[in-house]
Formats: C-alpha cells, sequence, structure tokens
C-alpha cells in the first residue's frame, strides 16, 4: 500500500515506515504529524484517485530529525565587467517516519 502525498507544496510517494526528506517542518522532533492532503492511495491494486484529494484519507508522521543539505555554490559572474558574487545555500530538511496510512 502507497500513497502520493502533498507536503509543504511537493508530492512525495509514501509506504508505511518508510523515511523521508522533506522541506523543514515547524515541529520538535519526535512529534507526530498528520497530512491530509493525499492524492491518490493504492490498495494492493486497488487505486483511489482524488480530484484533487482523497475525501476522508489521511497519512500519519513522526519528526525523528531535524538535518542541513548538501552547500550548494551560487556564483554569478558579467565578464569584462569585474563583477564576481559568491554565495553559499545550504537548505535545511527534516527527516519525518511514516507511521499509517489511514483510508477514509
Amino acid at each position: 500500500m502507497y500513497a502520493i502525498v502533498d507536503i509543504a507544496g511537493q508530492q512525495f510517494k509514501v509506504e508505511k515506515d518508510s523515511k523521508i526528506y522533506v522541506h523543514r517542518l515547524a515541529l520538535d522532533e519526535g512529534a507526530a504529524v498528520e497530512f491530509e492532503k493525499v492524492m491518490l492511495i493504492d490498495n494492493d491494486g486497488t487505486v483511489q484517485v482524488g480530484a484533487p484529494i482523497v475525501e476522508g484519507a489521511k497519512v500519519t508522521a513522526k519528526v525523528l530529525t531535524h538535518v542541513k543539505g548538501d552547500k550548494v555554490i551560487v556564483f554569478k559572474k558579467k565578464r569584462r565587467k569585474t563583477y564576481r558574487k559568491k554565495n553559499g545555500h545550504r537548505q535545511q530538511f527534516s527527516q519525518i517516519q511514516i507511521e499509517d496510512i489511514l483510508v477514509g
């Protein structure tokens, strides 16, 4: 059984007991969270597609930890103009574990 869920503006394919990284959630580590924007549920070949969401369905998860992603270097340059900018960025993520997929 798997589901397609909208979490913080991105869509993820989740299964029970899977661990995924999502954009940073404003919750403490160990906190429980529910996602109600379930777009598709596949239960052993029986597919429910929402329009746009499946009514009464939700996914429960637990926040495991907060981490930072790899550093991305942003370098801008204009030739012959002595213009150079170098910036770095590290995206913050939350690792969550999917506990259950509930069908309404």
